[in-house]
């Protein structure tokens, strides 16, 4: 696996809604829980988050899924392409689907998030597990400091 140059580009399933990242990711996660699992249509969904003022987007976006006072999803209006999501107050991060990118393939899952609600064949490559998400600030500000010093095969 080899660190893609920056800016990053990507589409939704039609090619209505277009991507362009400017920052490297801080964290790559695969989601387990029974949310994610409807909204991907898969076992896991794929997270890559990255600083929100590197991000940009355009295109006609709806919000759509099972979001919250703290979680929003947005999707593509046309195709209906499960796009980002901003999660948190404050929203200095975004969480963008992995796939979404052109070189997803890139993004290896690092962390491994609600596992209590894995499916028990589903198996993903990640150096850490949580059953349910980190407990505090500080832990996510641990992983992605390990995130960032892991080399270009994913290893720590």
């Amino acid at each position: 696996m080899v660190k893609p140059n920056l800016p990053l580009n990507g589409t939704c399933l039609c090619g209505s809604v277009q991507i362009q990242v400017s920052a490297p990711a801080l964290l790559t996660l695969a989601c387990h829980c029974h949310d994610c699992q409807k909204l991907s249509a898969s076992a896991y969904s794929l997270t890559t988050m990255f600083p929100i003022d590197g991000f940009s987007c355009t295109g006609d976006l709806i919000r759509g899924g099972r979001g919250s006072h703290d979680r929003t999803h947005f999707f593509c209006k046309s195709c209906l392409n499960f796009i980002y999501s901003l999660i948190g107050k404050g929203n200095q991060r975004v969480n963008l689907r992995t796939s979404i990118l052109d070189a997803a393939a890139s993004f290896e899952p690092f962390v491994e998030l609600m596992t209590d609600e894995k499916l028990p064949w589903a198996i993903v490559p990640a150096v850490h597990s949580f059953a349910r998400y980190p407990l505090t600030v500080e832990d996510l500000q641990e992983l992605m400091g390990a995130y960032s010093k892991r080399d270009c095969t994913g290893s720590v």
